[in-house]
C-alpha cells in the first residue's frame, strides 16, 4: 500500500504546479520577458529553471547514468550551471517553454508516484527518498512561483501546501551554518507557525527548548527561500541562537544566497 504522506506530497506538488501555471499559463508573450525580484532573471527564466530542475530530477529517478552526466556537467561549472540552465530555457519561445514545462512535470510527477518509496535517489547533494524529492520541487515551485507573481504584481493564497516548505526549513537549520563555515548551534530549536488561515499552529522541536521562534508560517517560508527580508515579517527570536538562524536561514541547497533586501532599504 502506498503511504499516505507520499501520495499527499505527490498531490501537492501537481497542485502547487497547477497554481503557478494559472498565472503564466495565458500570458502575453511579452510579459514573459518581466524581470522577477533575481537579479537577472526574468518570468521566463523561473520557469525555465523549474524546467530545467524537474528535468534532472526525472533522470536522477529514472536513468543514473544520464543524472551523472548532468552532475559531472555542474561540477565544470559550479557556479553558473543553474543560470546556464534558466539561460537556455528562457531563450525559447514562451509556448514551447510552457509546453516543455508541463510536459517535463508530467514525466515527473509519475515517475515519482512509481518509484520505490524506500529507495534513495541520487542528486546533487544527500540522495533523497521520492517522497523527499517532491517536498523539494514543491518547496522550489513555491519559490519560483512567488518570485513569478510579485514580477506580475499578482496575489496568492497561502495554502496548507506550505507545510512543506516549512519542514525542509527547519530540518535545514544545520545546513544553513555550515554552507557559511559557521558551527550549528547545540539543541533543538522549537519553532512554532501560525498556519495558513490561522488554522492550527505547526511545531518543530522540544516544546521546552529555550530557543525559538514563532511567527505566520507564511513568514518563515519567505524567509527560508529568501524571498523575503527578516526585517519585513512578522517572525519573533527568542534567544541569540534563534535570532542569528534568522539571518542566515535557507531552505534550498547550494551557496549561501545574498536574501532579499527590506523593501524600505535606500
Amino acid at each position: 500500500m502506498p503511504d499516505p504522506s507520499a501520495v499527499a506530497v505527490f498531490t501537492d506538488l501537481s497542485e502547487e504546479s497547477r497554481e503557478l501555471d494559472a498565472l503564466v499559463g495565458q500570458l502575453p508573450e511579452a510579459d514573459w520577458s518581466r524581470p522577477t525580484p533575481a537579479p537577472g532573471w526574468s518570468v521566463a527564466h523561473q520557469i525555465a529553471h523549474l524546467h530545467w530542475t524537474d528535468r534532472a530530477s526525472l533522470l536522477a529517478l529514472t536513468d543514473a547514468d544520464g543524472f551523472a552526466g548532468m552532475v559531472e556537467a555542474a561540477l565544470k561549472a559550479p557556479d553558473s550551471f543553474v543560470d546556464d540552465g534558466a539561460e537556455e530555457g528562457a531563450a525559447l519561445p514562451p509556448a514551447e517553454l510552457l509546453a516543455r514545462w508541463r510536459a517535463g512535470r508530467t514525466a515527473l510527477g509519475a515517475a515519482l508516484a512509481a518509484a520505490s518509496p524506500g529507495t534513495r535517489f541520487p542528486w546533487y547533494g544527500p540522495p533523497m527518498k521520492a517522497a523527499s524529492m517532491a517536498s523539494a520541487r514543491l518547496m522550489e515551485t513555491w519559490a519560483h512561483g512567488q518570485d513569478v507573481a510579485d514580477a506580475l504584481g499578482a496575489g496568492r493564497t497561502p495554502t496548507d501546501r506550505l507545510r512543506h516548505v516549512a519542514r525542509i526549513g527547519v530540518r535545514a537549520r544545520d545546513y544553513a551554518y555550515a554552507v557559511r563555515g559557521l558551527p550549528a548551534p547545540d539543541g533543538e530549536f522549537r519553532v512554532e507557525l501560525t498556519a495558513p488561515g490561522a488554522e492550527g499552529v505547526w511545531a518543530y522541536g522540544p516544546a521546552d527548548a529555550p530557543q525559538r521562534i514563532t511567527g505566520p508560517a507564511l513568514d518563515f517560508c519567505l524567509l527560508v527561500t529568501q524571498r523575503a527580508h527578516r526585517a519585513d515579517l512578522a517572525l519573533t527570536a527568542t534567544g541569540p541562537d534563534a535570532d542569528r538562524w534568522l539571518d542566515i536561514a535557507q531552505a534550498f541547497a547550494g551557496p549561501a544566497g545574498p536574501g532579499r533586501a527590506p523593501r524600505d532599504a535606500g
